[in-house]
Order: C-alpha cells, then sequence, then structure tokens
C-alpha cells in the first residue's frame, strides 16, 4: 500500500490531527465503544489475538500489526503462530480458530457471504454470548481503519516499520497499556 496517498488533516489552527481534531464527540463515542467490547472476556485470548492480527492485515494497520497482547503470549501465541494466520486455512490452527478467522474475513470484506452453512458451523462452535463477542471483537478491531486511512497508525514508542514486537495489556476500563518491546521484557526478565 502506498503510504503516500493516505488523506492526513491537520487541523492549521492547533496542528492536531486526527478524528479527535475534527469529531471529538463522534470519536469519544467509537472510544467508548472500543472499551465496553474490549472488557468482554469470554474468548480465550489465542483467538481473540488471532482474530486482531487477521483485522490488522486486512486494514494494514502499522501499529496493530507491530503489538501482541501480552496475555495472548502468556498463552501460547508466538510469532511461530501468528506467520500462520496469512495462510490460515491450510494451517495446523485450532480449527475454532480457523473457523473465527473465516468469519473475520467475511464480516470484514462481505457479510453477504456469511451464508446457512457457515453460520450454522459457527452456531455449533461458539456459545450465542461468544458469537456477539466475537462480532463486536472485529467491530472494534476495525476501528482502526479511521486512523490507517488518515495516516495516523503509528504510535510513539511502537517500531511499526522495524519489525520489533512491542507488547500491551488492556486496563481494567479497556484502555491500551503497558507497552513495553519484546527486547524490554527480555531485560527484564533477565534482572
Amino acid at each position: 500500500m502506498n503510504r503516500d496517498r493516505r488523506i492526513p488533516l491537520p487541523d492549521p489552527a492547533t496542528g492536531a490531527t486526527g478524528p479527535r481534531a475534527y469529531q471529538p464527540d463522534l470519536s469519544a463515542a467509537i472510544d467508548g465503544f472500543y472499551r465496553a467490547a474490549t472488557r468482554l472476556h469470554g474468548l480465550d485470548p489465542v483467538l481473540t489475538e488471532m482474530v486482531r492480527l487477521r483485522c490488522a492485515r486486512h486494514h494494514d494497520c502499522r501499529i496493530c500489526k507491530a503489538v501482541r497482547l501480552r496475555d495472548a503470549r502468556d498463552s501460547g501465541v508466538d510469532e511461530a503462530m501468528t506467520a500462520k494466520i496469512d495462510r490460515f486455512e491450510d494451517s495446523d490452527l485450532d480449527e475454532r480458530i480457523k473457523l473465527a478467522l473465516h468469519y473475520t474475513d467475511a464480516f470484514i470484506t462481505q457479510p453477504s457471504g456469511i451464508d446457512a452453512a457457515l453460520a450454522a458451523r459457527l452456531r455449533a462452535a461458539f456459545t450465542p454470548a461468544e458469537l456477539v463477542e466475537l462480532s463486536l471483537d472485529i467491530m472494534k478491531w476495525s476501528t482502526q481503519k479511521i486512523h490507517v486511512t488518515l495516516g495516523l497508525d503509528v504510535m510513539p514508542g511502537v517500531d511499526v516499520d522495524g519489525g520489533t514486537v512491542t507488547f500491551f495489556e488492556f486496563d481494567g476500563d479497556g484502555r491500551p497499556t503497558n507497552f513495553r518491546s519484546a527486547h524490554d521484557d527480555a531485560v527484564t526478565a533477565a534482572r
């Protein structure tokens, strides 16, 4: 993707950029949705991380591709596992993860492709509450489209272009926090 074709919208009066500078009320509402969806914990961290990264790949979000959920790492998600996301259908990933990724693709790219057969497979593998959470997760991980489109998918302290993975977690209110690079974690563990 050619990043020069993005459409950043600086506020000439304040120098601020991004949705908050132009639509603070709507941005606050989206942030509230994001945090509420993040506080749901019915899905395991491995499935959540794999769905999050599939969304990141679809939207080409530099931040989301460069960060990893710490609880997913602690539950076994490593770079070898995340490398399987792009060709998940032919991988040895758990069938429930593959189904969630298939649903993610359909949800993002063509919701009308969620036919009776896919719906039946989803209902057999997930409880109704899990399906709602999975759908809300896909929606919340897709709010990054705004930042990607405006060229704002960067964050201080996150190496979005250099290949260094940064781990993070969510606080009790659903806000991302505790960003630490894999290098920082290794130094801390060595102490």
